[in-house]
């Protein structure tokens, strides 16, 4: 069996892993064929994984963080859509209650935290303190700068429990943020997309360039490092990041079970019987 590495990664998707960029490729969009293709194949690795990481136990927790139309929700919706609710866990919470202002800042994502047997995703997490929340004026500077000096032992507490710990920053360019807030303008699918957290947020472009930053600094660390991907091309950023994503995790297939499926019962005299059911129009 070739190296789980060689299964995921060409060389280009290894160069742009280390932070190197493929213009010609990013210059051009991935086509929905080839797209869904390879998705179709990581798929397949995402069950793989979901069964080593049910038959071990092990513990696996992803962060998603980014600006802003970065991709983050479009990117969970694809690794979480063929692979089991019980075990991929999407955590996704809303603004803190009184009760919750009055806790330690990562007291409520504490319980979510994944058991044995558990994916839990993290669609915007704890580093929401050092985002959205000093750039928009919801917390103190120096609540951001506490948070910043104690989130890396919370994370190596983690780390060492047994969590593997995966963070991923999805970065988009200015012009193409702007193109895809324009889209949801008159699209009635993506209107409920369009905040008005979102609309204040647009013009503190450098606001959040220079939290990120100061996020990268004080929490990439050895135990948990950030992983950023560029995502002006959804198509290519997804794949690349489940890519890298089952780069990270030292599972191997299990042995494929020989399915048969078995004789059906006989009818033994059953007839269906004339019920008032109500049937939906069939309109297509």
């Amino acid at each position: 069996m070739a190296k789980k590495k060689d299964r995921h990664e060409d060389a280009p998707a290894q160069a742009r892993r280390s932070g190197q960029r493929d213009d010609d490729r990013t210059a051009a969009r991935m086509k929905r064929k080839e797209y869904e293709q390879e998705m179709r194949h990581l798929h397949g690795e995402l069950v793989a994984m979901q069964e080593w990481v049910k038959a071990t136990g092990a513990k696996i927790c992803i962060v998603f963080e980014g600006r802003d139309t970065a991709g983050k929700g479009g990117t969970i919706k694809r690794i979480t859509e063929r692979v089991s609710p019980r075990v991929f866990r999407v955590v996704a919470l809303p603004a803190p209650t009184e009760r919750e202002k009055s806790q330690m800042y990562v007291q409520r994502y504490l319980p979510h935290f994944p058991a044995a047997g558990e994916v839990v995703i993290f669609d915007r997490s704890w580093y929401n303190r050092a985002g959205v929340e000093p750039v928009m004026g919801f917390c103190k500077p120096e609540e951001t700068a506490r948070f910043l000096e104690m989130v890396p032992a919370v994370e190596k507490a983690m780390v060492e429990s047994g969590i593997l710990l995966l963070k991923y920053w999805l970065e988009v360019s200015a012009d193409e943020q702007t193109r895809r807030l324009k889209s949801r303008i008159n699209d009635p699918r993506k209107i409920w997309k369009l905040s008005d957290m979102d609309l204040k947020s647009y013009s503190r472009w450098y606001d959040y360039s220079r939290a990120r930053d100061a996020m990268f600094a004080a929490t990439d660390t050895a135990w948990a490092p950030w992983y950023v991907a560029h995502t002006d091309d959804k198509k290519r950023g997804r794949l690349n990041i489940i890519s890298h994503l089952l780069s990270q995790v030292p599972y191997e297939p299990l042995a494929q079970r020989d399915v048969k499926l078995p004789r059906r019962q006989p009818a033994s005299g059953y007839t269906e019987p004339k019920l008032p059911l109500r049937y939906i129009p069939e309109k297509y």
